[in-house]
């Protein structure tokens, strides 16, 4: 069936792939700081900050620091759905049409491990539509809790900081996660599981919400990659 898919601007350029990553290690930071950090102008900072929170990917915190004029701004990355409407747009969206389809296509064995388990659903639902609207046209595998994914756009960029690249990803998508009620966690990424397939490999877990580093295995080398 087919549906909407509101693409992220937000993940089509690298400097603002990078903007995202601070923010996601540098959680409360300005944008001073923030355009500082990633050696860009404070402008361009700013234009970026703005798509990222129109995206649901970042949040924004106004501080109270007592003094007169327009209150700083420090930016978040969005854990909960209900702290940046365009994030709870799409979780409620996604919510919507994976009930539809569900309703409307009845079960094959290999969906049957997860019928009647709500909240696990919803979080593959949402999580689904987060890769989907990345560009990685994910293929899951619901019985294993697996996706298969395109690799992101940024092939360039990844050959020099790989870490930044597949570090954001795994964030937003431990981020997408929280964002819904569940059991549900990453248990790794994989990236170039062959030369042209990224894998993400979740788990039941039995703590939600949780604050730990990114799972990112470590990438094979280049040679490796290129000789597949």
């Amino acid at each position: 069936m087919p549906r909407r898919v509101d693409d992220y601007r937000g993940l089509t350029q690298p400097s603002r792939l990078r903007l995202l990553r601070a923010v996601q290690s540098h959680p409360g930071m300005r944008v001073a700081e923030l355009a500082e950090r990633c050696g860009m102008p404070l402008n361009t900072a700013r234009d970026h900050l703005r798509v990222l929170v129109q995206e649901g990917l970042v949040r924004e915190e106004r501080l109270h620091v007592g003094s007169r004029g327009r209150p700083p701004i420090a930016y978040h990355p969005v854990r909960e759905a209900d702290s940046n409407p365009a994030a709870r747009r799409r979780v409620d969206g996604a919510r919507r049409r994976g009930a539809l389809l569900r309703a409307v296509m009845p079960p094959t064995p290999a969906d049957a491990a997860l019928r009647g388990d709500t909240e696990a659903e919803t979080q593959l639902d949402v999580l689904y539509e987060h890769l989907d609207d990345a560009g990685l046209s994910p293929v899951l595998d619901e019985p294993a809790l697996r996706f298969e994914m395109m690799p992101c756009r940024y092939r360039g960029m990844i050959a020099q900081d790989q870490a930044t690249v597949c570090g954001a990803h795994a964030r937003l998508v431990r981020d997408t996660l929280a964002q819904v009620d569940g059991p549900l966690e990453v248990e790794r990424l994989e990236p170039f599981v062959t030369a042209d397939t990224c894998a993400l490999l979740l788990r039941r877990g039995e703590h939600r919400g949780r604050t730990a580093s990114d799972p990112v295995s470590a990438p094979p080398p280049p040679e490796s990659r290129s000789a597949r």
